[in-house]
C-alpha cells in the first residue's frame, strides 16, 4: 500500500448503539443495563459516557458557577497547601516536628490542638513563634478556637504582625455538637463574639469552619455531606448577620472542609458540586465576585483506614489525595499510614512526600483543572449537585441543620447509610484488601491508638443539653473485632484457630472452592486445615481423627458432593457427632435439605455474609474451649 494511501485510511463511524451491541455479545446473554452501578448516593453509574451526556459548563476555572476551581489558573498562581497535623506527644516535640517538616515540604502550620497545648500561653506561643507569620495556619482548633485566638493575638502584637497571619484558626460549632452528642446555645453566642473579635484582628485570617469530617466517619454519602455543608452554611450566615461584620466579610471567613474517601471519581465530583452549590448559595445571599470562591481544606478518610495491613492505607492515602488534588482543594491533610495505632517519623514523611510526588513528579501544580470537560465528572458533579440540593432542602424542612441534630432525624439518616455500606463490607461485596479479602492471619497488628484529646464539653463549663452523637466509625472494624476475637481464642488454645477442609475428589475438582474457603476464613483469623485428595470414607474419617479442630467444611464441585460428599459426610456425623461441617458452594434450592438434614450447618458462598458466619464459628469455637477446659 502507497504511503498516501495509508494516510488517507480513517477509522469506520460508530455510534453508540455499535458499542452496545459489541458489548453485549461479550456478556453471554446479559444485557448492558447489568453494567449500571448503583452507588449510595442513588446516583446510577452508566458503562459508558459520550458527548450526549455533555451539558454546557464554565469555559475556565474561577468563571460562573467554580465547579472548575475558583483560580482562573489554577495551581499555577495559587499552589494547594501541605498541611500534614503532626502527632506529638509534648509542645516541646511538636515545636521540633513543625520547623523539621517544613524544611522538607510542608507548606502550611497544622496540628490538633489538645488542652495540654493550651495549659500556659508560653507552651502554644513557643510552638507558633517564628512560623505563624511565614506560613499560613491550617488548624481546627474545635472548642479551643477562642484559646489559641487569643495567645496568636498576643504574639501578633508583641510582634506586630497581625497583618501578615493567613490560613485558617476556625471552629465548627455545629460539627461538635454532632461528635460530642451536646448542644450549648451558650457556647454559640461565645463563639459569635470571637468571630466578631478577631475577625478585626486578624484581617486575612479565616475563622468561620464548616468541618463535615465527623458526618463522613459516621457513614454519611457524599450526596448528604454536600448538603450538610451548606446547611451549615446557612446556619452560620444566618447567626452572623446579626453581628457587627458585612456579609461578604463574613463569607471570606469560610473555609469548607471536606475528608475524602475512596471512590475516585465520586470524591472529585463532590468537590466541584461544593462549588457549585455555595456559589448557589452565595447568589441568593446577593454575595458577588470573588467572596463567592469556596475555600476547602481537604483530609484523607479514616473511614477507609484499617488496622491490619497498614501499608494498604498509605495506597488508599494516596488515591484519595490525588482525588482531593484534581477536585480543587486549597489544603490537604495525608494522613500517614500508620495513625490508627502509634504514628512514626517515617510514616509521616511518608504522608508528606504522597503530596510532593502530586506536586513535583506528577505534575500537577502544572495542570489546570484536568477534569474539567470529562463528560463522566462533569455528569456526575450536575447530579450530585442536584442530589445535594434536594437534600439540603429536606435539611432546611426540619428547621435547619441545628434542629435536624436535636431531633435525631440527620443521625438516623446518616446511619441507615452506614448500615448499607457496613452490609456490603460484611458481604464482601465492597473489598477491603488486607482485611475483608487477602488477609494475613500471621500479621500481628497493634491496638488502635486511644484518643489523648478529652471532649471539649466534659469540662463542665457550659449548660448543655443532649443530643444524640455520631459515633466515628471505620469500614473495617466488623472485621478487625474478629480477628481480635481470634487472637484471644489462640491465646487460650495456644495454636491458631482453625477449620479443616475436606477435599473431595482430585486438586482440580476441589482447589477453586478451597481457594475461595482460605480467603473467606482468613478474613476472621481463621487458618485452614487441609486435607489430602478424600475419595474414601475411610480417608475421610483418618482425617478428622488426626485433625485438631471440631470445624469441618467439604469442598469439591457439585459433582463430587453427589458422588461422594453426601456419603462421607452421613458416616462422619454419624461417628463424630459433635464435629460442626459446612459445605463450600450453594446447592439447588430443592437439594439443600437433604444436605442439613445430613448434617450441613450451613452453606458458605459469594453471597454469604462472612462476618456473621464467621463470628458464629469463633462463638462455637469459644463454648467448645469453655466446655473442654471443665471437662
Amino acid at each position: 500500500m502507497e504511503l498516501d494511501s495509508i494516510k488517507n485510511q480513517s477509522f469506520l463511524q460508530k455510534t453508540i448503539e455499535d458499542w452496545q451491541e459489541k458489548a453485549e455479545s461479550t456478556l453471554k446473554g446479559k444485557k448492558i443495563d447489568s453494567l449500571h452501578q448503583h452507588t449510595y448516593e442513588n446516583i446510577v453509574l452508566k458503562p459508558l459516557y459520550s458527548r450526549n451526556d455533555e451539558k454546557p459548563v464554565p469555559d475556565y476555572p474561577g468563571g460562573s458557577d467554580y465547579r472548575r476551581g475558583i483560580d482562573p489558573l489554577g495551581y499555577h498562581t495559587n499552589k494547594w497547601k501541605v498541611a500534614q497535623q503532626l502527632a506529638y506527644q509534648s509542645p516541646s516535640e511538636l515545636k521540633e516536628k513543625l520547623h523539621d517538616a517544613v524544611e522538607k515540604g510542608q507548606t502550611a502550620i497544622a496540628f490538633k490542638v489538645s488542652e495540654e497545648l493550651i495549659e500556659t500561653n508560653h507552651s502554644l506561643s513557643s510552638v507558633l513563634e517564628g512560623l505563624y507569620h511565614q506560613y499560613p495556619l491550617a488548624i481546627n482548633a474545635k472548642g479551643w478556637q477562642s484559646a489559641v485566638l487569643k495567645v496568636l493575638a498576643k504574639l501578633a502584637e508583641d510582634e506586630n504582625t497581625a497583618d501578615k497571619v493567613t490560613g485558617y484558626i476556625g471552629s465548627d460549632p455545629i460539627a461538635l455538637f454532632a461528635e460530642e452528642g451536646a448542644f450549648s446555645q451558650e457556647y454559640i453566642e461565645e463563639w459569635k463574639k470571637n468571630i466578631n473579635k478577631y475577625s478585626k484582628s486578624f484581617s486575612s485570617l479565616s475563622t468561620i469552619l464548616i468541618d463535615t469530617t465527623p458526618y463522613h466517619n459516621g457513614g454519611a454519602n457524599a450526596v448528604q455531606e454536600l448538603a450538610i455543608a451548606i446547611a451549615e452554611g446557612v446556619q452560620y450566615l444566618d447567626i452572623l448577620q446579626e453581628s457587627e461584620l458585612d456579609l461578604p466579610v463574613i463569607v471570606k471567613k469560610i473555609v469548607f472542609q471536606f475528608s475524602i474517601g475512596s471512590n475516585f471519581f465520586m470524591e472529585m465530583a463532590k468537590l466541584r458540586a461544593a462549588r457549585v452549590l455555595w456559589n448557589r448559595i452565595t447568589e441568593l445571599y446577593g454575595i458577588k465576585d470573588e467572596a463567592q470562591g469556596m475555600i476547602i481544606s481537604a483530609e484523607t478518610s479514616s473511614f477507609t483506614k484499617s488496622l491490619h495491613d497498614p501499608y494498604v492505607n498509605l495506597l488508599r492515602a494516596g488515591n484519595e489525595a490525588f482525588a482531593a488534588i484534581i477536585g480543587g482543594v486549597q489544603y490537604l491533610q495525608v494522613s500517614p499510614f500508620d495513625h490508627l495505632t502509634v504514628t512514626t517519623p517515617f510514616a509521616e514523611r511518608i504522608a508528606r512526600n504522597i503530596q510532593l510526588l502530586l506536586k513535583h513528579e506528577a505534575h500537577l501544580e502544572k495542570v489546570i483543572d484536568p477534569a474539567g470537560g470529562s463528560w463522566y465528572v462533569e455528569e456526575l458533579t450536575n447530579e450530585l449537585a442536584e442530589k445535594a440540593w434536594d437534600y439540603f432542602q429536606k435539611i432546611e424542612a426540619q428547621g435547619g441543620i441545628l434542629n435536624s441534630l436535636k431531633s435525631n432525624w440527620l443521625q438516623q439518616e446518616i446511619k441507615a447509610v452506614y448500615d448499607s455500606k457496613n452490609l456490603d463490607i460484611q458481604t464482601r461485596k465492597q473489598s477491603m484488601v488486607g482485611t475483608n479479602v487477602y488477609a494475613d492471619i500471621n500479621e500481628i497488628a497493634s491496638n488502635p491508638q486511644q484518643g489523648n484529646i478529652k471532649p471539649f464539653f466534659s469540662n463542665g463549663t457550659y449548660s448543655l443539653s443532649k443530643i444524640e452523637a455520631i459515633p466515628a466509625r471505620r469500614l473495617t472494624e466488623p472485621f478487625e473485632e474478629l480477628r481480635q476475637k481470634a487472637k484471644q481464642l489462640e491465646g487460650k488454645v495456644g495454636t491458631i484457630p482453625s477449620v479443616g477442609i475436606v477435599c473431595l475428589g482430585e486438586l482440580k475438582h476441589y482447589k477453586p472452592r478451597l481457594d475461595f474457603m482460605k480467603g473467606f476464613l482468613a478474613a476472621g483469623g481463621l487458618n485452614v486445615i487441609e486435607s489430602k485428595p478424600i475419595v474414601t470414607i475411610e480417608h475421610a474419617k483418618q482425617f478428622i481423627l488426626e485433625s485438631t479442630t471440631s470445624f469441618f467444611c467439604f469442598c469439591g464441585t457439585n459433582e463430587q458432593y453427589e458422588l461422594a460428599g453426601e456419603n462421607i459426610l452421613s458416616v462422619l456425623k454419624s461417628e463424630f457427632p459433635d464435629r460442626q461441617f459446612y459445605l463450600a458452594g450453594l446447592p439447588e434450592v430443592e437439594k439443600q435439605p437433604q444436605w442439613q438434614s445430613l448434617g450441613i450447618k450451613q452453606f458458605i458462598h459469594t453471597g454469604t455474609n462472612c462476618y456473621e458466619t464467621l463470628i458464629a464459628i469463633l462463638t462455637d469455637m469459644e463454648v467448645n474451649t469453655v466446655e473442654e477446659t471443665k471437662a
